[in-house]
């Protein structure tokens, strides 16, 4: 089973995002390359209110299953750049079901489910992205607490470090853009109480999107093949978040930590040989 849609790269959304994310980006003219990771703010989620679960995700888009899980979080997501998508290009995202694993944790049962996305430019593929999502039980404040995984020379080893903290607003306005309802992004009364989480949550595609855009800045006019990102811990409204980077030959790798040193992120970008 998939889905099918085609809508424009129009210059507003790019914009949107370029002025609430990126503000150092020059603005977007109609032709030039949407930056990779960009897409992902197009294609808003597409699902009746009537087809969301209890937590605002989508329940039934035609793609993915329903699972007997309450709880569904971003887990990461591996993505090629194939080809320039410009701006004002007509393209089609094509959303097919990927891996589906079954697995049982130490606070119970996991799903792990792919979602299989490809964004093509006059019928050739200019995108392929995997997006991993992992569906749980009901939090359980009594469970155990796993230790966070520290890092204590990420910042120290880095080549750069670049720092960052998202307020409430900018989670909304990530929320309008992509058409995201999960109330873990909005409600904190949720967040706490159903998620077990101190605060509101900042998305897992938006923090994909900002380790994308340091890398960016500190290998200019390089051409991006890929990129791979984990969430590992909880990126929370307001906190500051660092970005502690190092490239060799076509590889950049991202370790976002926070000021404890504990590792909410880890990215990896390679680089082809050509040059933008």
């Amino acid at each position: 089973m998939s889905v099918r849609r085609t809508e424009s790269i129009d210059a507003s959304t790019a914009e949107a995002y370029r002025g609430t994310f990126a503000a150092d980006e020059a603005p977007l003219r109609p032709g030039d390359r949407l930056p990779p990771a960009w897409e992902g703010v197009y294609f808003p989620f597409a699902v009746a209110l009537a087809d969301l679960r209890p937590d605002g995700t989508p329940a039934r888009d035609g793609v993915m299953p329903t699972f007997d899980l309450p709880r569904r979080m971003y887990a990461g997501e591996d993505t090629e750049f194939l080809r320039p998508i410009p701006l004002g290009a007509r393209v089609t995202q094509t959303t097919s079901l990927g891996e589906v694993v079954e697995k049982n944790g130490s606070n119970g049962r996991l799903i792990f489910a792919d979602l299989v996305r490809e964004y093509a430019v006059d019928g050739k593929a200019a995108v392929r992205s995997v997006w991993h999502d992992v569906f749980l039980e009901q939090n359980d404040a009594d469970a155990p607490v796993r230790a966070p995984r520290r890092d204590l020379q990420a910042a120290a080893a880095a080549e750069w470090v670049d720092a960052g903290a998202w307020d409430a607003r900018q989670l909304f306005r990530f929320s309008a853009l992509t058409f995201n309802t999960h109330l873990i992004h909005y409600d904190r009364a949720w967040a706490r109480e159903q998620e077990g989480l101190p605060d509101l949550l900042v998305h897992g595609p938006l923090t994909r999107i900002l380790l994308m855009d340091a890398a960016r800045r500190h290998e200019p006019g390089r051409k991006a093949a890929s990129l791979s990102v984990r969430a590992v811990a909880p990126v929370l409204v307001d906190r500051r978040i660092r970005f502690a980077g190092r490239t060799e030959d076509d590889t950049t790798r991202i370790t976002a930590v926070d000021d404890d040193d504990i590792v909410v992120a880890t990215a990896v970008m390679t680089w082809s040989g050509e040059n933008r």
